[in-house]
């Protein structure tokens, strides 16, 4: 053994002795050929790290933030597509109808009950298609939103 020209050091340490030296990729291979492997115990886990608040989307609707507003904005859009998909049925069923007869006279000359075809069509048929579309409307608006109050939620 050599003897550490600085006092204090004994001799044939690590620092000091060039055979005892081991280099970062020595360590590691004799790390990777032990038998068993290295544990480590968590004694703490740090559970009262800073958790982001929760800001419920609710609350984005209410103070009209950028985000609240594009909640609104799509629910606002798809009540308005329900809205015209409804009105557009109800106006081609209800043009349509005209329409029809103009081209197939034989059914203005059909009578029901001793009033003509058009007119009962016009007078008494065409309202009970009017409830069925505000039925069917007002059913599927309330699906809209409570898809919507989902969507909310969930956030």
């Amino acid at each position: 053994m050599t003897s550490d020209p600085r006092p204090g050091r004994p001799a044939g340490s690590p620092r000091t002795d060039p055979a005892r030296r081991t280099d970062p990729a020595r360590r590691m291979d004799a790390f990777r050929r032990s038998e068993t492997p290295r544990r480590v115990s968590v004694t703490s886990p740090r559970t009262a790290a800073a958790r982001r608040p929760r800001y419920p989307a609710t609350r984005e609707i209410d103070e009209q933030t950028r985000l609240g507003e594009v909640y609104m904005r799509s629910l606002l859009r798809t009540q308005f597509r329900l809205a015209l998909f409804v009105c557009t049925v109800l106006a081609c069923v209800v043009g349509g109808l005209p329409l029809l007869f103009l081209l197939i006279p034989e059914l203005r000359e059909v009578d029901v009950l001793g009033v003509s075809l058009p007119w009962a069509v016009l007078a008494g048929l065409i309202y009970p298609a009017f409830v069925i579309g505000a039925w069917l409307y007002v059913r599927q608006a309330e699906r809209n939103e409570r898809h919507f109050a989902e969507l909310v939620e969930r956030r």
